[in-house]
């Protein structure tokens, strides 16, 4: 480690701006789900349509 590292639960002050920085304050956002959903719909109507035609083919 360089020498001019300050540790930063080596004091209050240095934890409290290390806490406080946005990497840490804010956690990573989940990626949407809504492109999932989608497909699986459009699948779902597919799959639907097939049958249906088969059935009265």
């Amino acid at each position: 480690m360089p020498e001019n590292y300050t540790d930063p639960s080596g004091n209050t002050e240095a934890f409290r701006a290390f806490t406080q920085t946005p990497e840490a304050a804010a956690p990573a956002e989940a990626p949407s789900r809504l492109p999932v959903i989608i497909v699986g719909a459009v699948v779902v109507v597919v799959l639907v349509a097939l049958i249906a035609w088969l059935a009265t083919g």
